[in-house]
């Protein structure tokens, strides 16, 4: 009896054994070319009715969609080419999230790399005092702050960007209500992506020194 309980033993140890040595890790997922035009429905968060996007007026280029992307960057980074108007959040395996963006008018672009050191839902938005003073309708809200809403300029989300001594430079990404705006130079130098769209990117960020941003003129 002893014999057959060992022999037992020693087959399910031999198993256990064998499947340990077949089994290996799961590969990495590699994501696949996709377009989501259909994202862009409306969309009720944290309380707040976003209304649906007519996304058939925008051109589709500026579909959020995942592309081949061949960069030394490492994945997690986001590259803003604000010539082509699109936003690359990197991916593994030489793949890319490309969303559509809006970016700086003529003397409000910039170039250069930062972080993103913290990330905000429904942010309550302080124009910066230059800006009050280029028009000063909007000269209350430096201090005090526009609540979140859905008129907000910085709509459902912003990510705000910090330079490598740790300096907000006052520019972020964020949402916006203005889809109309997303492949044109219309901003104040930040860069605004449609509200779907900053949704899903908020949700990828792990704000964080590691959290690179290129901007690329």
């Amino acid at each position: 009896m002893r014999f057959r309980n060992a022999l037992t033993v020693f087959g399910l140890v031999t198993t256990l054994a064998i499947s340990g040595c077949a089994t290996t890790s799961e590969p990495e997922k590699v994501e696949t070319a996709k377009i989501f035009t259909d994202s862009y429905g409306k969309v009720t968060d944290a309380g707040y009715a976003l209304p649906a996007i007519p996304i058939n007026k925008v051109n589709p280029k500026f579909h959020r969609q995942i592309v081949s992307y061949n960069t030394s960057e490492k994945p997690g980074t986001v590259v803003v080419n604000t010539r082509e108007r699109f936003l690359y959040y990197v991916l593994s395996g030489g793949k890319a999230v490309r969303y559509g963006i809006g970016v700086g008018k003529q003397g409000f672009a910039w170039q250069g790399e930062a972080y993103i050191a913290w990330k905000q839902a429904w942010p309550t938005w302080h124009p910066p005092k230059e800006m009050a003073q280029r028009k000063p309708d909007v000269a209350k809200y430096v201090d005090d702050g526009m609540g979140p809403g859905l008129n907000n300029p910085l709509g459902a989300r912003a990510l705000y960007l910090f330079n490598d001594k740790g300096e907000d430079t006052l520019f972020r990404l964020h949402g916006t209500p203005e889809w109309a705006s997303i492949g044109t130079a219309a901003s104040s130098g930040c860069i605004r992506l449609m509200n779907q769209d900053i949704i899903d990117l908020y949700e990828r960020v792990r704000p964080g020194k590691g959290a690179r941003v290129v901007v690329l003129q």
